[in-house]
């Protein structure tokens, strides 16, 4: 897209926005209908790429907070979130792992667990981007561990910057962190998310064995099945050449042990955070910290200015942001209802309400994000179980058949810290998640029902 072609697209978001704005004005208060009008510009913007992400981001702030559509505290609220300081930190240590080569070392031995092949390396990656959601309670950290080892891991097999088997590698590492993870209950945001306000709000306690039992054979496991088949469909190469060993490796320097104590300590307390109660997010900071101090060697002197991206920051802030103006304008409620209405939901009908519930919270997660869905739809859970006559825990778990179905990339941050991180192009991650939002929606879904059904979460009658 050109220049001009972007002006173009740009202004013609600001116009519709500001019709829809402006109509939904005529019959609703202002709060909803100008958050409606910012949220459908954010989101258009995002989507079509008219304006860098971060741009987008600060005019909401501007906007949000000018226009009164909600306090300072609520609009900035992304910079004072633990995920925020996730990010951050898993920036930092994705630059540490790159000064001190240490991603360089551990790349030869992630390459003996792979095959002779690119779908054994794909598929490789993938399963340990699921082994380690067991682990880490956070997308982003599973990421920004990963990411930099991958990379060095494609060096070493000879796929350089350019070749298609590269970029199946980045993009393995990236979703199978990711996506599998939504079937795990600590592994992602809007899972806890769902977790915390379902036993605070309707005093339901979702278990950890009852959630992975419901979920992950489909939406985990099945799920990073499909993911390996796309990769490789869109990104065909040529198997990867072996580097000879000439030589022994040499021994860690000082820095490359020093930031495998930091690595190892952070990975320690993000395992036993039940135990402590410390967000992974803060955690997260601390390790920054120490990876920047003069004089530890871990970063570059010019690490903050040259090798952090502060755009993706704002942009990250700036959709946690909109998803707190959503749920606390009443928009989000309103979009339930009004889909509700039209719907129709109606007890009797358990097949149908579930698809339905499941499409109003894939709606929403497309107005705000993924995260958003637990805070829009959970509220409102007891309501939707006595129209449905659905048990509650069912209308509870078809959040996740939308939170676990990335449609675009900027519904869910881990996703745009690795563009950042791993240089990821934006396009290419958008045409996955495209697949595999239709792929799942035709086949996973099925499927996942039916696996519902044989656990008795549903009758057919």
């Amino acid at each position: 897209m050109g220049a001009v072609q972007r002006q173009g697209m740009a202004a013609l978001i600001t116009l519709m926005s500001l019709a829809l704005a402006a109509g939904l004005a005529l019959w609703l208060p202002w709060g909803i209908a100008g958050t409606a009008g910012l949220g459908a510009f954010c989101i258009l913007m995002w989507a079509s790429g008219a304006v860098p992400e971060h741009l987008t981001g600060l005019i909401f702030f501007a906007v949000a907070i000018l226009s009164g559509l909600a306090v300072p505290d609520v609009v900035l609220g992304g910079f004072s979130s633990s995920t925020f300081w996730l990010l951050f930190g898993g920036m930092v240590m994705a630059a540490s792992i790159r000064f001190t080569g240490l991603g360089r070392r551990l790349a030869p031995l992630l390459g003996r667990l792979t095959g002779q092949s690119l779908g054994g390396i794909v598929a490789t990656i993938v399963a340990v981007g699921v082994v380690l959601s067991f682990v880490l309670p956070s997308s982003m950290g599973r990421i920004a561990l990963l990411l930099p080892v991958v990379a060095a891991l494609a060096d070493h097999l000879g796929y350089t910057q350019g070749r298609p088997g590269r970029m199946a590698m980045l993009m393995a590492a990236t979703f199978g962190a990711c996506l599998p993870a939504y079937a795990i209950l600590p592994a992602n945001l809007p899972n806890m998310i769902l977790a915390g306000s379902a036993e605070s709000l309707w005093q339901y306690h979702i278990g950890y064995f009852d959630y992975l039992w419901l979920h992950f054979p489909v939406l985990g496991a099945l799920k990073a099945a499909l993911l390996v088949v796309v990769i490789l469909r869109l990104y065909p190469d040529q198997p990867p050449g072996r580097p000879e060993q000439h030589e022994a490796p040499s021994a860690m320097s000082r820095a490359e042990i020093a930031l495998l104590v930091v690595i190892l300590a952070m990975l320690g307390l993000w395992l036993t955070d039940a135990l402590h109660h410390i967000s992974p997010g803060w955690i997260a900071l601390a390790g920054a910290v120490i990876c920047l101090w003069p004089g530890a060697g871990l970063t570059g002197p010019k690490c903050l200015n040259e090798e952090i991206g502060y755009g993706t920051l704002f942009f990250v802030a700036a959709i946690m942001g909109l998803g707190a103006v959503i749920a606390t304008s009443g928009l989000g409620e309103w979009i339930v209802g009004q889909a509700s209405r039209l719907i129709g939901l109606a007890p009797g009908q358990p097949l149908r309400s579930t698809l339905a519930l499941g499409a109003i919270a894939t709606l929403v997660a497309l107005v705000t994000n993924q995260p958003g869905v637990p805070l829009v739809m959970t509220p409102g859970a007891g309501h939707l179980a006595e129209v449905t006559g659905l048990p509650l825990a069912t209308v509870l778990m078809t959040q996740a058949l939308a939170f676990s179905n990335v449609m675009l990339p900027f519904q869910a941050p881990p996703l745009i810290m690795a563009a950042q991180t791993g240089n990821l192009p934006m396009r290419e991650m958008t045409r996955i998640c495209l697949i595999l939002f239709g792929l799942t929606l035709l086949v996973l879904t099925p499927l996942d029902l039916v696996w519902w059904w044989c656990l008795g979460m549903f009758p057919l009658s």
